[in-house]
């Protein structure tokens, strides 16, 4: 009798078409989240898995490689669903090959911001570096009215963000014949050596009419430099990520522009995606063919915004 309730119960749960499906569980190897930056991306990654009823579970690389390989094997050993990358170096080996063995184990890969370095990644969300890249180029070269003497500060040597954004910056700066690149330098994405980089190179040029930096943090170390050698005040200085030092130096009148990112959109997209995947339904992404040494990717790219003394009080909080 007992045996017929249950039969009787399970044939009642398959006409209902009630699952007991088991709970996703998205896991996130993280750059780091103690960077403003990188915690909007965990928020983003939070929210949306909240709303959609999905766990995570977050490691934090704190900027180390060889740790955020590790972060990734205890993602494959606890049998995540699907995880979610934001490589060290945009681009590297390492987390190239963390990214492959998770595929390898049958566990979906998303980048979320940067590259990973492999071609077995689905996708990519990030905010579209070029484009920023070109503004921040027309910014400067409209500024200066076509003519003047340029510094960049660059990312880490083979960041592709970095490739990305001053290749986009480039791009426009080539078609001023007036603009004079004095130099494009290391700055590996720090204040401290924005600073140093920006001492050292205005010993070498000292007339500089305008800087250009792939992120904030390396622009407001360039600020300093040119503010302790009484050149801010005539100096064009662009950042990107547009954070929140950033736009209170905008307000401030030291930075004269930064590039907007999406960080939180990023993450949020990226848990979005991640579900469409595990579903198999389809989802819209470019292809992204560029000399990377792994070939191809495929990328959703959220548009950049310019953000100046002109908007920037709608961007503070």
């Amino acid at each position: 009798m007992r045996f017929r309730a249950i039969l009787v119960t399970l044939l009642v749960i398959a006409m209902l078409g009630v699952t007991f499906a088991a709970k996703i569980t998205i896991g996130y190897a993280a750059r780091n989240l103690f960077n403003p930056y990188w915690i909007a991306v965990e928020k983003g990654i939070k929210d949306a898995a909240e709303k959609y009823g999905v766990d995570v579970i977050l490691y934090d690389a704190r900027n180390d490689p060889a740790t955020q390989r590790n972060n990734v094997e205890d993602l494959i050993q606890a049998k995540v669903d699907i995880i979610l990358i934001t490589s060290i170096v945009t681009g590297s080996r390492d987390s190239g090959a963390a990214a492959d063995e998770a595929v390898k184990a049958g566990i979906p890969v998303i980048g979320v911001d940067t590259s990973c370095g492999s071609s077995r990644v689905a996708v990519t969300t990030r905010t579209d570096n070029v484009l920023g890249g070109r503004l921040a180029g027309e910014f400067i070269a409209k500024t200066l009215n076509g003519e003047g003497k340029v510094i960049v500060l660059e990312g880490p040597a083979g960041d592709t963000n970095s490739a990305l954004r001053v290749g986009g910056f480039m791009e426009v700066i080539k078609q001023y014949s007036g603009i004079e690149v004095l130099a494009s330098q290391p700055a590996d994405w720090s204040r401290e050596k924005g600073l140093g980089v920006m001492e050292n190179l205005l010993q070498t040029f000292p007339d500089v009419d305008a800087v250009f930096a792939a992120n904030d943090e390396m622009a407001l170390g360039a600020i300093e430099a040119l503010k302790a050698a009484k050149k801010l005040e005539n100096t064009i200085v662009v950042g990107f990520d547009a954070t929140s030092d950033a736009l209170k130096a905008i307000k401030r009148g030291e930075m004269t522009a930064s590039i907007q990112q999406h960080p939180y959109e990023e993450g949020y997209m990226a848990v979005e995606i991640a579900l469409k995947i595990l579903k198999g339904e389809p989802f819209e992404s470019k292809v992204v063919m560029r000399p990377w040494p792994w070939g191809i990717e495929h990328a959703i790219e959220i548009p950049a915004t310019l953000i100046t003394a002109e908007n920037v009080d709608e961007y503070l909080e």
